[in-house]
């Protein structure tokens, strides 16, 4: 089993990201800080962090950074997701969407792994969707307006999962790669 140190202070996608990287990986957490570059590129955020994480520690470290993209709003919040959040909420996100009929958005977890002395690697899963008329629901960040494809229900309205796709697809990436 390959020890890895996972660098979040998110609870909620700590837990995630355990559930998805154990049983291959045993994870470490820690709530380092590091400097988060603002960037449109969730990669370029993730690769960033990890390497400044990985030196900071000397040793195998993972970040992971996503976001929900509005194709309507060019790509907005994006990257900005938690900002977003705490500035205009859901509320915000639905009233700059009032009338627009193009709902498509889609999620994108980016997942950086560096080790020491190396340069730090990205893999990206994303997840297509649209985005509702109304928030319904609950849940944490966009789960209430996010309508994963292939579903009529947003995230809030389903009953808990373990892990969000858009992320498994990113940790997928990651495993096929390190354990290749």
């Amino acid at each position: 089993m390959v020890k890895i140190t996972l660098a979040s202070s998110n609870a909620k996608k700590i837990k995630e990201l355990k559930f998805l990287l154990e049983p291959e990986f045993e994870v470490e957490i820690r709530q380092a800080e590091y400097p988060e570059i603002q960037h449109d590129d969730p990669c370029a955020i993730s690769l960033s962090a990890a390497k400044a994480v990985c030196e900071k520690l000397n040793r195998l470290v993972i970040v992971e950074d996503s976001g929900m993209h509005v194709d309507a709003l060019n790509g907005f919040p994006g990257t900005m997701t938690k900002p977003v959040y705490s500035l205009i909420g859901n509320e915000g996100i639905l009233k700059l969407m009032k009338g627009i009929k193009n709902r498509k958005a889609k999620y994108k977890s980016a997942v950086a792994i560096c080790k020491p002395g190396k340069k730090a690697i990205c893999f990206l899963g994303e997840e297509e969707g649209t985005i509702a008329q109304s928030i319904r629901g609950n849940g944490w960040g966009q789960d209430p307006i996010f309508i994963p494809k292939g579903s009529r229900k947003t995230y809030g309205e389903e009953p808990p999962k373990n892990f969000h796709p858009y992320r498994e697809d990113a940790v997928k990436k990651l495993k096929a790669y390190f354990f290749k």
